[in-house]
């Protein structure tokens, strides 16, 4: 799982820094304010819990078990579905995306509490 959470880490790094970029340059002039501080809200968790997945990789190879690969599956899905459909909700302009937000959500908490087990079992 290493050099899987490594890869994903790497790849939501690259894409939210370049996702933020674009929303700074290029959404600034054709967003409202109100969607563009969605669009951002997606790029902060993306990029938080790419750290948080970055930390699992390294987790990962001290603390072999389910729940550390639990937690590190569980952030990526909250990226894809709660920083997904705000960016895709902010494109579009389809209001109806945000019923998949609060389900990325539940990906990251669900993630941080296999974390918290994972640390709670340390002996």
């Amino acid at each position: 799982m290493l050099r899987s959470f490594l890869l994903l880490a790497a790849f939501f790094g690259f894409t939210g820094v370049g996702l933020g970029a674009f929303a700074a340059h290029g959404l600034k002039d054709r967003l409202s304010a109100d969607y563009l501080a969605v669009f951002h809200t997606g790029v902060n968790y993306q990029l938080i819990h790419t750290l948080a997945l970055l930390a699992v990789a390294i987790l990962a190879t001290q603390i072999p078990g389910r729940l550390i690969t639990w937690a590190g599956i569980l952030f990526c899905v909250g990226i894809l579905l709660f920083s997904g459909s705000l960016y895709l909700l902010t494109l579009t302009g389809v209001s109806k995306l945000g019923i998949v937000t609060p389900f990325g959500g539940l990906a990251f908490l669900a993630g941080w509490v296999c974390l918290g087990l994972a640390a709670w079992r340390l002996t």
